[in-house]
């Protein structure tokens, strides 16, 4: 079930995570995080990605109102949703790069397809 889990973070820091996450995403194409992150991550992107295929004047409010940039919210709809049209789900692809120096923590690159 996506969304449930915590990452170690309260709720309001979780959120802002993600949102911020969302955004870098969305703007840059991929992102490196640890593995939960990106699966966390995943469904909320997708999200936004099918915000992005209604094409509404709803949808794009919902979108600005989770993501950060309005810039990112023109990409959203202008190029990245028109992209995947053809395409039901599975937005996003994670890919497993290795445990992370420091902490060994299981890091990944999530990308969009």
């Amino acid at each position: 079930m996506p969304g449930t889990r915590k990452l170690g973070r309260p709720t309001d820091h979780r959120i802002a995570m993600m949102r911020g996450m969302v955004t870098a995403l969305l703007e840059n194409g991929r992102i490196e995080t640890t593995l939960y992150r990106a699966k966390e991550l995943r469904s909320v992107a997708d999200k936004m990605v099918t915000l992005g295929k209604k094409n509404t004047l709803h949808s794009r409010r919902q979108a600005l109102a989770f993501i950060t940039k309005e810039d990112v919210v023109s990409k959203l709809f202008n190029e990245i949703a028109p992209r995947y049209e053809s395409r039901n789900g599975g937005y996003t692809r994670i890919i497993k790069t290795g445990p992370r120096r420091g902490d060994a923590a299981e890091m990944a690159i999530i990308e969009l397809v």
